[in-house]
């Protein structure tokens, strides 16, 4: 499909992009930002900021739209990981952290030890400082949930990613009830829940209403409706480029039926300006 104006977008200055990686290569981090090939990045590593991704560059899922590695082995936890973050963290002067990752089906608890290390590294080493986690669904297991939990992350987001009907082809290798029921678990804990899914693959209008309803009912505070873009010929091809009004209904839908922030357009990414989320808390 022939790319509309509205979902083009400038790269931007290469000088931000480059400082910012270099930044990350010296302490080996990998970033959601790269390995998703996100449109954002060059606005995101100019300002700086940047959403981590820890456990590695490699993921054990192979869902249709991710660009993230799936043909290798997956790499080994790296126990420095979690104080990396932190110190490049301080060192970007950032108030609000990410934290997301691959999907870790190889872990005995799907990595969720190594997200409340990452955590507590970055509560420990900056003072007043917010942190977000981007978590992949741990197979619903209850024990590596609490291992999140219990770290008390200040915004606990899980994207759902696209409505129901098509998840045999979107997410083949999880499961949405599943996603809505971690999501109600983090809300049951106490936590600030977030959500996402992406327009574009197929669903209509009535079924993203619908998985607004679902986000609402299982506790999510807050939910972002992005445009899917295609980032290689390897995955998912687009269906609809959603016009800008559509994405403003969307958003306006969602604050009607009670959700207190939905964040819709184009270029909306589950992190993308998620300071603003957090500063409005």
């Amino acid at each position: 499909m022939r790319l509309p104006d509205w979902a083009k977008k400038k790269l931007g200055a290469s000088g931000g992009i480059h400082a910012m990686k270099a930044i990350l290569r010296k302490r080996g981090l990998h970033t959601v930002c790269e390995s998703a090939r996100c449109p954002n990045i060059g606005e995101c590593f100019s300002k700086p900021t940047a959403t981590f991704m820890i456990l590695g560059g490699v993921c054990t899922r192979r869902c249709g739209f991710c660009s993230v590695d799936k043909h290798q082995s997956p790499l080994l936890v790296d126990p420095h990981e979690p104080a990396n973050i932190a110190l490049t963290a301080k060192e970007l002067g950032l108030r609000h952290v990410v934290v997301t990752s691959v999907t870790r089906d190889d872990l005995a608890d799907g990595g969720a030890g190594q997200f409340a290390l990452t955590i507590k590294a970055i509560k420990d080493t900056i003072s007043d400082i917010s942190v977000e986690v981007l978590t992949p669904d741990f197979n619903g297991d209850e024990a590596a949930l609490r291992l999140v939990f219990d770290a008390r992350p200040d915004i606990f987001n899980h994207n759902v990613e696209t409505v129901p009907s098509l998840y045999p082809v979107v997410r083949p290798q999880a499961d949405y009830r599943s996603s809505l029921g971690v999501l109600k678990a983090a809300h049951s804990d106490g936590l600030l829940v977030k959500s996402g899914i992406m327009a574009g693959l197929g669903e209509d209008g009535g079924e993203v209403k619908a998985t607004l309803r679902d986000l609402l009912e299982a506790g999510c505070d807050a939910v972002t409706i992005g445009q899917y873009l295609q980032p290689t010929r390897n995955n998912l091809p687009v269906k609809e480029y959603v016009t800008p009004e559509i994405f403003k209904e969307y958003e306006a839908y969602g604050l009607e039926i009670g959700l207190k922030h939905v964040y819709s357009g184009t270029f909306v990414r589950s992190s993308y300006n998620a300071e603003i989320f957090a500063s409005s808390r």
